[in-house]
């Protein structure tokens, strides 16, 4: 529900919510302006020396005003004609023309009515209103992507797109909230729907009938600094019975204009000085600085809009649509879906078909937005959960776990966990297992042992299936077939051959960036923007299953570049290390934002072995500000597969490489890399004391020996390897 008010005003009001946020980011530089370059007053100037200074300068002076940022303004009726000019405050003399700056008119018009009269300014006040909505519901979603509102600021991850949205949101919710509101009140107060109009004095009983009082010796008027003054309206000349009317902060006043003395006055009422206030806020006039600060702020909101409908567009591509889809609250079954790429999707929608075509009722939703209370009629609920990186939560699954701890009641509808991995990687289904056990403590009942699908086997979900259907009492047959994903062709440009010596062909394949659109390089589809440490799928000839490796290069290299080790029976290492230049591979690519090195300036502690070496050398080649990099890489022998042997010293002379430690497990002296960590074990603790982050990328056999060695370093100093994993200072890339 939330998330659907966060996105359909969003997507339609984005035109019309964007021209308001620059128009009024426009607007605020004005009242900034006019305070930097309005005259200043003579110390403690009273209204009284101000209007005796113009009224001495300007006959027939009829009115004088003081705008919230100190500019004064006269306006006069001379030798049938009117005049007005700016007013310096000192001497009472013009210096300049009041006509009003015609940029500045024409902002306000398209801000406040779009040019439209009053029609344009009941749309702007929807553009303001669904602002106001999207700001709401935007900050319920932060609050429920970070895992509640005392963790507003805790580190995101994800798409560049959905952080860079909500790492805006996080700081420009409260202004935009307050753009918004004070706008919708302003509306309202336009159409008269407040009790705020001006006050009113009543009109005296009796005048003095006399004229020609000093302005200067006025009693009224000296009692009334500048600084609290908004205008005084003069008598007509020849009408003795007529007043001055002085406006303030405090009021409104009429004064004798032959005693000077105060006829009859009234106060703002409490409406009055509120909308006073919010007039303040929403234009800035009168306060300068806050009205920058919400321009800017409101510059944000075209970020936003651009990078929420990328969120969307990504959204769509990557889940299959099922029309039958039922409302949360009426759904007996509800399925909610733990996914990074996308394919766990396309199961989820067969199987809600398969259901549908039963008889029951579905709904389908990301697991993110996970709250029984908004499954009333629910009466059981399957999780199909991917796991990500090593073992993490998959994208539509953020911060699942956090929300299923805080509830206090279970769900009286049973349950069942499907898992979705691939049983090479070591977290094979972890994220999956860990829900499975979370919702067996919190004393849900499970209506299913816990299951897995290996490399989205349509044999393993149809088993699964089956039992289902058993469980639930009708035949359900889940017929499943993976959608392929969407391929572009990579040229191989280049090859280098290693390993044969001992035994373990390995190549670094370069090739030729594919040819990328306008729109795809604007919304980074494909190969249009991707890193060192990202993941390239390539779907061998005669399988329909991808093989996943990570990228050596990044796009501002120029090319992808991955390393890839000749695996006995392998079929995609096969046929990649059979490629000769110009031929070509059907490949994708999926964001790893796990295994990325980051903008922080701290030391990177880089350690891998064989084809491990790929990711780090590409985040080394990258290395263009000189971040403080320590290589550890562990290869069997020195002549046969020392990958990047050429660029690793060129590297180290350009300084994008600190330093460089090798390991060699064939020879004389067999050395592991977690030996070469042991043996410089105060280098690693002095860069972890310096916020050092370790990245580790190779075969499981060595990144287990790897955190055996880190846990002997790290022990005396009191940290472990899961302390460093929980502050995002240590990741693995491990197969």
């Amino acid at each position: 529900m939330i998330r659907s008010l966060h996105r359909w005003p969003g997507l339609i009001a984005l035109v019309l919510v964007t021209v308001l946020a620059l128009s009024g980011a426009a607007l605020s530089v004005f009242p900034a302006y006019e305070r930097l370059t309005a005259p200043s007053a003579v110390a403690e100037q009273s209204v009284a020396d101000l209007a005796a200074r113009v009224a001495a300068a300007h006959p027939g002076l009829e009115e004088i005003r003081r705008s919230p940022s100190g500019q004064i303004t006269a306006w006069w009726f001379k030798d049938g004609a009117p005049g007005s000019a700016l007013i310096d405050p000192a001497t009472g003399l013009d210096i300049g023309s009041a006509d009003p700056n015609p940029v500045e008119r024409w902002l306000t018009n398209l801000h406040r009515s779009l040019f439209l009269d009053d029609a344009g300014r009941l749309v702007a006040a929807a553009g303001a209103g669904a602002m106001l909505v999207l700001t709401l519901s935007g900050a319920a979603l932060v609050a429920r992507r970070t895992g509640g509102w005392r963790r507003w600021f805790s580190r995101l991850k994800g798409p560049k797109a959905g952080r860079l949205h909500v790492e805006i949101a996080r700081v420009a919710v409260v202004g935009l909230a307050l753009s918004a509101a004070t706008a919708l009140w302003m509306t309202a107060s336009t159409f008269d729907l407040l009790p705020d109009s001006a006050p009113t004095a009543s009109q005296p009983s009796s005048v003095s009938g006399l004229t020609d009082y000093p302005l200067g010796n006025m009693p009224a008027l000296r009692s009334v600094s500048l600084d609290g003054f908004r205008k005084l309206s003069f008598p007509y000349e020849s009408d003795a019975q007529d007043v001055f009317t002085l406006s303030t902060d405090a009021g409104i006043a009429l004064i004798d204009q032959g005693t000077g003395e105060t006829l009859s006055s009234a106060p703002l009422s409490t409406a009055q000085n509120i909308s006073e206030t919010i007039y303040l806020l929403h234009t800035g006039k009168g306060a300068a600085t806050l009205g920058l600060i919400l321009g800017i702020i409101a510059l944000s909101v075209p970020v936003m809009g651009t990078t929420g409908v990328l969120i969307w567009i990504a959204a769509r591509r990557g889940r299959p649509r099922f029309k039958q889809n039922a409302p949360a609250g009426h759904a007996e079954t509800v399925v909610l879906v733990g996914s990074e790429g996308g394919s766990t999707w396309g199961f989820a929608v067969t199987l809600a078909k398969a259901l549908a075509q039963g008889g029951h009722s579905v709904h389908i939703g990301p697991m993110t937005g996970f709250d029984p209370t908004r499954f009333a009629s629910a009466k059981r609920f399957l999780f199909l959960a991917a796991t990500f990186g090593n073992g993490d939560a998959p994208s539509s699954a953020k911060g699942f776990l956090d929300r299923l701890n805080a509830l206090e009641k279970r769900s009286s509808a049973p349950f069942a966990v499907l898992g979705f991995g691939d049983r090479s990687f070591p977290a094979y289904c972890a994220f999956a297992q860990e829900v499975d056990l979370a919702l067996r403590a919190k004393g849900w009942d499970a209506l299913l042992p816990f299951e897995t699908v290996d490399r989205q086997s349509s044999q393993d979900f149809a088993r699964w299936g089956r039992a289902l259907g058993d469980a639930m009492g009708l035949p359900l047959e889940l017929n499943h077939q993976p959608l392929p994903p969407k391929t572009e062709k990579l040229e191989l440009v280049s090859r280098r051959d290693y390993g044969a010596a001992v035994q373990a062909p390995t190549v670094i394949l370069r090739f030729a960036l594919p040819k990328r659109s306008l729109w795809a390089r604007m919304t980074g589809q494909g190969f249009s923007r991707f890193q060192a440490g990202d993941l390239i799928g390539i779907v061998p000839q005669g399988s329909r299953l991808p093989r996943f490796y990570s990228l050596a290069s990044g796009a501002r290299d120029g090319f992808v570049e991955i390393v890839v080790r000749k695996h006995q029976g392998g079929l995609c290492s096969g046929q990649l290390l059979s490629l000769e230049t110009g031929d070509t591979v059907e490949a994708f690519l999926r964001r790893n934002p796990n295994f990325h090195a980051g903008r922080e300036r701290s030391p990177l502690l880089l350690i891998g072995a064989g084809t491990g070496v790929g990711p780090l050398a590409g985040l080394i080649r990258g290395n263009r500000h000189k971040r403080h990099m320590h290589l550890f890489f562990g290869m069997r022998h020195e002549d046969s597969d020392f990958l990047y042997g050429e660029e690793l010293p060129r590297w180290i002379e350009e300084g994008k490489l600190a330093n460089l430690t090798t390991a060699t497990s064939r020879g004389t002296k067999p050395l592991y890399v977690q030996d070469a960590l042991r043996a410089e074990a105060q280098t690693v603790i002095n860069a972890i004391n310096q916020g050092a982050k370790i990245m580790v990328c190779g075969g499981r056999g060595m990144a287990h020996g790897v955190s055996e060695a880190l846990e002997d370093i790290l022990a005396p100093i009191g940290l472990s390897t899961a302390t460093l994993k929980a502050k995002g200072k240590y990741v693995e890339d491990v197969y």
